[in-house]
């Protein structure tokens, strides 16, 4: 476990946490909302066992990091990544965002080109733009977030509860796929991110990407499940990718949004060898 400084707030340092494992190729892990680092754990196992170096970080708010109350917007969230990326002196260096992630991982290129970056990864991801609006007529209402960020505000531990039932598809995937204990454990990290993360980030899910994603310039591969009700493909995985030049995208059938473990030996699958060569 280690801690890289990315600001400060009154008289305190603002810290991410992150662990490092492994050598060979590097490959930085980027989690989604309201998880942290381990949340990729069963893509860190097989990722080290194909030879990579992985490094997996807290984003602010959330798991070990530090919980400022600002700086939850994706401007400062590609800050975050580049802090990461330039204290541990990472090159050549392929970047795997899942949910929320796939949004650092979009924003980082668009801010800051693909210079050092040899592959990218959106997994489960929220680009390209998920708001309503006259150039995005396929996107969802602003009035649906605004009802999330209340209820999140309201008892956002019983928002996490409803949540991860859709996450992970519970429904059809308990006893099968995942185990109530997995997802107990999902909502015992998300009881301990902060009060100010949790109701904030809600707002960035609809940030666009889609000028970020014009800047891609690298290999990238786009993986969704097509049974995801977090973030449907249809508004997601399918639009990513056809605005990526060259992506590869891959389809996990039948995978809920919480498919890193669901799902993970297909996620796996295709992943792992694109990740680490």
């Amino acid at each position: 476990m280690g801690f890289v400084k990315v600001g400060t707030e009154n008289s305190t340092d603002i810290e991410l946490n992150y662990e490092d494992h492994g050598e060979g190729k590097p490959v930085i892990l980027i989690h989604g909302y309201p998880l942290n680092g381990a949340s990729w754990e069963k893509q860190t196992a097989a990722l080290l066992k194909a030879g990579c170096r992985v490094i997996a970080y807290d984003r602010r708010g959330f798991g070990n990091s530090s919980q400022p109350t600002s700086g939850y917007n994706y401007d400062t969230f590609a800050d975050d990544l580049r802090a990461v990326i330039t204290t541990l002196k990472l090159d050549d260096v392929a970047i795997a965002g899942f949910s929320m992630g796939g949004g650092e991982v979009a924003r980082y290129i668009g801010k800051f080109g693909s210079d050092g970056i040899r592959k990218a990864a959106i997994v489960s991801g929220v680009p390209p733009y998920l708001l309503k609006a006259p150039d995005n007529p396929e996107g969802l209402d602003k009035a649906m977030f605004d009802g999330i960020g209340a209820a999140v505000q309201k008892d956002r531990f019983a928002f996490f509860r409803e949540f991860f039932g859709n996450f992970y598809n519970a429904d059809e995937t308990l006893g099968k796929r995942i185990s109530q204990e997995a997802i107990d454990a999902s909502g015992g990290v998300a009881a301990r991110c902060s009060a100010t993360a949790a109701f904030a980030c809600v707002a960035t899910w609809y940030e666009d990407f889609r000028k970020d994603l014009e800047r891609f310039d690298i290999p990238t591969l786009v993986m969704h499940g097509d049974a995801d009700r977090i973030l449907p493909i249809a508004a997601t995985g399918n639009r990513t990718s056809r605005l990526i030049k060259g992506a590869q995208y891959v389809v996990i059938k039948g995978a809920p949004h919480g498919m890193l473990w669901t799902h993970a030996d297909e996620v796996n699958a295709a992943l792992v060898p694109f990740l680490s060569t």
